[in-house]
């Protein structure tokens, strides 16, 4: 019996542990088929178990991306899911509103401190007098609904739904998880651009961060490769237009270029000094509830983290009730060992991305049907775990 030993990749593995540490040259150790096993053993079941008709992975190992596709884009025709497929990645658009926000604040068109109605006039003399910039990018507005009213969810009707609106809360009090909040801050760091949201999203920060297949209107050349939706029971559905939108929830994008994404949040250094300081404004602490620290659409846990943890930061009750805030005086910029997540949806398609800079290691799910978040939270801490350990 013959035995090889591949010396080369032994002692590239022994001087990585010398370097970095037997932690995280585990998973730079291992094979792509090491990775596939991996990541076969957490989505699979569950992608079963969910009836979920597609879902592109993708991870990202020391820099190095790795893509792991299942079944389809479409039912109906059966083309199969690859990493340029485009999904809508709903709530997950929040953490682009809130980079371009960033990118205006170290720009120095925008201050997180300002009072809304200073940077838009349109809403002096309304509630918004008393609402800061970065209380909307926090949800702390003062209890913004999760969604508009039907009455107001159109483009033109939503700034005379803010002029009326009346707060629950003192602003700065409580956080309530909230579209028309995070909607009027990117709405907001646009404008101090002296640019419409979308253009500003597309003509400024997405050619930044070298992302050529993100969008918030697919054009028509993509169209083919843009995935049907479908609800919980099955019915194909893609997403509506409504107010702010494209701020909250409109972005859609393929595997390939959301771990792009995460690979400028976990190794900024190669971009523009504007958009590093953009990317370290979102993942800045700016108040506690539980064990999650709020960032500007990004979220944060400490690490390393327990699934019951991280399921708690992304449960329903987050989403859906008021849970009293603790400010961090100063705002706390990123610690040594953190984990920082987003969870999106839409009516027929389920997100998640998780990545831990210290390990320079992060994952992206994308799924073509609206399926339980604690399931994908349980896939993604399973294949960060295997890979970390």
């Amino acid at each position: 019996m013959t035995i090889t030993i591949n010396i080369t990749r032994l002692s590239v593995l022994g001087a990585c542990v010398a370097v970095l540490g037997a932690g995280q040259c585990l998973a730079q150790g291992q094979t792509d088929q090491q990775i596939q096993s991996t990541v076969d053993a957490a989505i699979k079941p569950m992608m079963q178990a969910q009836g979920v008709p597609g879902i592109a992975v993708a991870v990202t190992v020391n820099g190095e991306p790795h893509y792991f596709n299942y079944g389809v884009a479409a039912k109906e025709n059966a083309q199969a899911v690859t990493e340029n497929t485009l999904f809508e990645i709903g709530s997950v658009s929040k953490t682009f509103t809130a980079t371009l926000g960033g990118y205006a604040t170290a720009t120095g068109k925008l201050a997180l401190s300002d009072k809304a109605s200073t940077v838009l006039p349109d809403l002096r003399g309304s509630a918004f007098d008393k609402v800061s910039v970065v209380q909307l990018g926090t949800y702390t507005a003062g209890g913004l609904p999760l969604q508009f009213p039907d009455e107001a969810d159109h483009a033109d009707k939503m700034l005379g739904y803010f002029k009326q609106w009346k707060p629950v809360y003192a602003a700065g009090t409580h956080r309530q998880y909230s579209n028309p909040s995070i909607g009027l801050f990117g709405y907001l760091a646009a404008h101090t651009l002296g640019l419409p949201f979308d253009e500003a999203m597309t003509k400024t920060l997405l050619p930044k961060l070298g992302l050529k297949h993100t969008f918030l209107q697919v054009p028509q050349d993509q169209m083919s490769l843009y995935a049907q939706g479908y609800d919980k029971d099955g019915k194909p559905v893609r997403v509506g237009p409504g107010a702010l939108d494209s701020e909250a929830y409109g972005v859609k994008t393929s595997a390939a270029d959301m771990i792009r994404f995460v690979q400028a949040n976990l190794k900024p250094a190669s971009l523009d000094k504007p958009l590093q300081q953009a990317i370290a404004t979102t993942h800045t602490g700016y108040y506690t509830v539980g064990n999650m620290t709020q960032g500007l659409g990004w979220e944060r846990y400490s690490y390393p983290i327990t699934l019951d943890k991280l399921l708690e930061g992304n449960s329903t009750p987050m989403a859906m009730q008021a849970h009293k805030v603790q400010w961090l005086n100063p705002p706390q910029p990123e610690p040594a060992s953190v984990l920082i997540n987003k969870t999106g949806s839409t009516g027929g398609f389920g997100t998640y991305v998780a990545f831990v800079p210290a390990k320079n290691i992060g994952i992206v799910i994308l799924a073509n049907k609206n399926y339980p978040i604690p399931e994908r939270v349980k896939a993604a801490h399973q294949i960060l775990s295997a890979l970390t350990q």
